[in-house]
C-alpha cells in the first residue's frame, strides 16, 4: 500500500532490556525481520535500556537508540520518558518484565499508546521469595493500566487476569514467530561443536527454573547409549558441572555454553529435551520441533500442554504420550528418565518428529508477525485523545527501583 505525499507515518518503538542472548531477544529480533511490510505506514525504532553486547542483529533499516539503564528500574523509567517526551511515538510495544513496567510508568499522561507482552507466566517464574514478592506486586500495580497486553500462551493470559489483575478484555494471545526459513538454513551449516554418535539436546538459560540438573539426574537414570548437550550459559555452570562430575558423566554430558547458530546442533540430534519449572512460551522447544526433533518435555506452566496437547495444563497430569513426543510432570527424574527411553526408540522417533515439524507451521512467522501489527495498528489508530484515568499514580521513586 503506497501512501499519499500528506500522510504522516505513525512512529512505532519497540522497548527491550537488551540484545545479549535468550529467548525474549531473539524473538524481538525475529518480528523486527519480519516486519518489512509495514515499513510504509511506520516509523520503527527500537530502545535498548542497558549497554549490553548483541547477540542478534537487526535490520539496518530499522533505527536503534541504546540507552544505558544498568539494569535497574528508575533509570529505565526516567530514560524512556525523557525519549518518548523527544520522539512522541503513536505507540510502544515492549518485551521482559522490567522494560515492560518502564514502558507503562513512562508513557503516563502522554497520548502514546503502552502495549507490553508478557515472555513469561509471572507466578510460577518469580516464586515466593521476598525479592519476587515485591516484583510481582510491582507488575500488579502497573500492568493493569497498560493498554493491551500481548500473552504468549493461554497460560500466561490466564495468569495475568488472575494474579495481576489484568482485565481479560485487554489481553491477546499471540504465540512466538517461528521463522521456518531462516532455522532451514541455519540448520544446514556446520555446528560450531563436535558431538560424537547420537546425543540429546536442550537448550535455555543455565537458571534453576529452567531444572537442568533435574535432566542430568534423568539422562543419567535413562541409560541411554548416547550424549547429552545443553546449549545455554548462566549462574548455574558451576553447581552443573559438579553434578555432571559427581555421576561420572564428564564424557557424556556437554556444556558448551550460549552459541551463535543453535540450529545446526539441533538438526543433527536425536530428540530434544525441556526439563523448565516454568516457561511463558517454550520457544527453545518448538524452535527444536522445527528442526524435526521429537521432544520430552515437563508439563510446566506453560506452554507445552497448550503445544503438544492441544488442552490447557493439568497440573494433577501424569505422563502423556503424543505423537509429537511425551509431557511428564515437573520435577520428576524418573518420569523422565522413563519418557526419554520411550521417545529415542527408532521405530517411534522419526514419525514424532515428523510430526513435531508438522506442528510448528502454526507458528509461521508472517502470520504472527502479522497478528503482532494488526494490536499495533489498532491501538496506534485510537491514539488516546487525553490521559486515561485508569492508569494508577505511582511515582518514579525509589520504590520502583
Amino acid at each position: 500500500m503506497m501512501m499519499s505525499g500528506s500522510a504522516r507515518k505513525k512512529k512505532a518503538v519497540f522497548v527491550i532490556n537488551s540484545l545479549a542472548g535468550g529467548g525474549a531477544e531473539r524473538i524481538m529480533t525475529t518480528l523486527l525481520r519480519a516486519s518489512a511490510p509495514w515499513r510504509e505506514r511506520y516509523d520503527i525504532t527500537l530502545v535498548l535500556l542497558d549497554r549490553e553486547p548483541d547477540a542478534y542483529a537487526v535490520p539496518d533499516w530499522i533505527e536503534v537508540i541504546q540507552l544505558d539503564c544498568k539494569g535497574k528500574f528508575l533509570p529505565s523509567i526516567v530514560a524512556l520518558r525523557r525519549l518518548y517526551a523527544r520522539i512522541n511515538p503513536d505507540v510502544t510495544l515492549s518485551f521482559l518484565s522490567r522494560a515492560n513496567v518502564g514502558n507503562i510508568l513512562a508513557t503516563r499522561g502522554l497520548r502514546t499508546a503502552c502495549i507490553i507482552s508478557e515472555r513469561v507466566n509471572s507466578t510460577a517464574h518469580f516464586g515466593g521469595h521476598l525479592r519476587s514478592l515485591a516484583s510481582k506486586l510491582l507488575l500488579r500495580l502497573t500492568y493493569p493500566s497498560a493498554d493491551h497486553v500481548i500473552a504468549v500462551s493461554d497460560g500466561v493470559a490466564q495468569d495475568l487476569h488472575d494474579n495481576f489483575a489484568v482485565p481479560q478484555d485487554r489481553v491477546s494471545i499471540v504465540f512466538n514467530p517461528v521463522d521456518h526459513d531462516l532455522i532451514e538454513d541455519l540448520g544446514a551449516g556446520e555446528p560450531a561443536i563436535a558431538v560424537g554418535g547420537e546425543y540429546i539436546a536442550a537448550t535455555g538459560r543455565l537458571v534453576p527454573n529452567k531444572n537442568f540438573s533435574m535432566l542430568i539426574d534423568a539422562f543419567a537414570q535413562s541409560a541411554l547409549p548416547c550424549s547429552l548437550v545443553i546449549l545455554g550459559e548462566g549462574p548455574e555452570r558451576e553447581k552443573l558441572e559438579a553434578q555432571v562430575a559427581e555421576l561420572g558423566l564428564q564424557d557424556r554430558v556437554h556444556l558448551p555454553g550460549f552459541i551463535d547458530n543453535p540450529f545446526a546442533v539441533l538438526k543433527r540430534a536425536t530428540l530434544f529435551a525441556l526439563p523448565s519449572n516454568a516457561e511463558g512460551f517454550p520457544n527453545g522447544m518448538v524452535e527444536a520441533m522445527a528442526c524435526g526433533l521429537p521432544v520430552v518435555t515437563t508439563n510446566c506452566p506453560s506452554g507445552p500442554s497448550e503445544i503438544l496437547l492441544n488442552r490447557p495444563r493439568d497440573e494433577n497430569e501424569g505422563m502423556v504420550q503424543c505423537d509429537a513426543g511425551v509431557v511428564v510432570p515437573t520435577n520428576d527424574a524418573s518420569a523422565f528418565a522413563q519418557a526419554l527411553r520411550l521417545v529415542y526408540d527408532p521405530a517411534t522417533r522419526d514419525a514424532k518428529g515428523a510430526t513435531a515439524a508438522s506442528i510448528t507451521h502454526k507458528f509461521d512467522i508472517m502470520q504472527t508477525t502479522g497478528r503482532y501489527w494488526e494490536i499495533i495498528d489498532r491501538l496506534a489508530a485510537t491514539r488516546r485523545k487525553s490521559v486515561t484515568a485508569h492508569r494508577p499514580k505511582i511515582a518514579a521513586s525509589g520504590q520502583t527501583s
